[in-house]
């Protein structure tokens, strides 16, 4: 019966692992074969980026004053969601002192209630401030975490004609790159302090400019592209289809941004990526900050699942797009199968070496000899590979064997999604929807603002 067992959880084991191996295959060839888009002329849209503030005195100004300093012609709404510091005080002065910026001001009971109703907030505040006879289809609403730098060149690349250029085009998702300091300006208090930190918020820049973004390059040929928390931007015709049909464009699943993707999609609505283009955020140098983040992504990912069916019966979805939204949509569950047949698997491998001590050819024995293999190729190879792409295509002055350790770290780095899921189910199991803000890394001045996301890889 133990044999059958083992046997089972081996061949599970198998079969997820190989789902995996082939969906990083899926998305790494069109990521490799990418090609730069085509930029357009910022100027033949309006622009308005929303900025949710709930105590962010932090770093609030920087953000503020970069963003104004190098896209002018955006409208900044800074929302204050009810902050128990500065924040408030901050944005204040930077509306005085700056004339694209607005304040929207959120009270209690109404505020601190998550992200998405305080982007609706602003939401509003933008529809009323618009003149009679605004054409929507002309207007472009952003989002912008209080932490983030955008790109001087964004606003005219998610111009170009196969993004907003493009009128059937919806929604735009940047790419988004993950700092701790930037060079040659930083201090104590904007660098992550200990090796251990900068090593995380390098594996979260791995993560992003690999993996994830060639989920969304796959996604762009498959009409499935996700929104992200960060760097989304959204014409206000397609928010104005949502409201119409659930009220508000931002709903109540702690992953509001990929909520809002999909009802635009679901609205008729298409969603775009562009790689070549960046907005820029803090990475978190803490382990515990880092899987109190990715608790919360998963238990939204697992919100959104009622979504399943409404996309696989959806005619303005393709088949191939509602596939991959629906793999997508499953893969917080599909992480519990496979983390109890991975520890099933990795239980009878520890107990034949234990068992074989002295005798190393009872290790080659054909349920050991699979296992291991199981985990050498299907397990470790398709999280080492993201090390050597990350190093091609996203930071050439990394040597060779610090890419491939990078890719070796990767494979440890994944057990923190692991932790996170089996969090985020608790959480579920017990009913809970709170909202845990991540804390900020620490103060910074206005003066730390990236230029070019190279310089700021290459040194992180």
């Amino acid at each position: 019966m133990t044999e059958l067992l083992l046997a089972g959880a081996n061949a599970g084991a198998f079969l997820v692992c190989a789902a995996f191996l082939a969906y990083v295959v899926l998305i790494l060839c069109p990521y490799l074969r990418r090609k730069e888009d085509v930029a357009g002329n910022a100027d033949d849209l309006s622009w308005h980026v929303l900025v949710p503030c709930r105590d962010e005195e932090a770093v609030i100004e920087a953000t503020v004053r970069g963003l104004a300093a190098t896209h002018p012609q955006v409208r900044i709404w800074c929302i204050d969601d009810a902050s128990t510091d500065a924040t408030r005080a901050i944005v204040a002065r930077l509306a005085e002192e700056i004339r694209q910026v607005r304040v929207v001001p959120r009270t209690l009971p109404d505020a601190r209630t998550g992200k998405g109703p305080a982007l609706n907030a602003g939401f509003r505040a933008v529809v009323d401030s618009l003149p009679p006879g605004s054409d929507p289809t002309k207007i472009i609403v952003g989002v912008l975490d209080a932490d983030g730098f955008l790109d001087p060149r964004c606003l005219d690349v998610i111009a170009g004609p196969t993004q907003f250029g493009d009128p059937k085009v919806g929604a735009v998702q940047i790419q988004v790159r993950m700092i701790d300091h930037v060079p040659a300006l930083a201090t104590p208090a904007t660098r992550a302090p200990t090796r251990l930190g900068r090593l995380l918020v390098r594996m979260q820049d791995l993560e992003f400019a690999g993996p994830i973004a060639a989920m969304q390059v796959l996604r762009r040929h498959l009409g499935s592209v996700g929104m992200g928390g960060n760097g989304q931007f959204t014409r206000l015709s397609a928010l104005y289809q949502v409201s119409r049909k659930h009220g508000t464009p931002w709903h109540g699943a702690l992953l509001e941004d990929l909520e809002l993707g999909l009802h635009v999609l679901l609205t008729g609505g298409r969603t775009q990526y562009c790689h070549d283009t960046w907005v820029a955020q803090e990475g978190l140098p803490s382990l515990r900050r880092l899987v109190r983040q990715r608790t919360r992504w998963a238990q939204g990912s697992m919100q959104c699942a009622r979504y399943l069916w409404p996309v696989l019966t959806s005619a303005r979805i393709s088949t191939g797009g509602a596939v991959e939204i629906a793999y997508f949509l499953l893969q917080p569950w599909l992480q519990l199968l496979g983390g109890l047949l991975y520890a099933i698997c990795g239980f009878v491998l520890l107990s034949g070496v234990v068992q074989s001590a002295g005798d190393p050819a009872a290790l080659l024995n054909p349920t050991m000899f699979g296992v291991l293999v199981l985990f050498l190729v299907f397990g470790m190879g398709p999280l080492v590979v993201w090390g050597p792409v990350y190093r091609s295509r996203v930071d050439p002055s990394t040597t060779r064997r610090r890419a491939l350790m990078l890719g070796v770290t990767n494979t440890l780095y994944l057990y923190v999604n692991h932790v996170a899921v089996w969090t985020a189910l608790w959480r579920i199991l017990r009913l809970r929807r709170d909202w845990t803000k991540t804390e900020r890394n620490g103060p910074r001045s206005p003066a730390h603002v990236p230029h070019t996301i190279h310089s700021v890889a290459s040194a992180a």
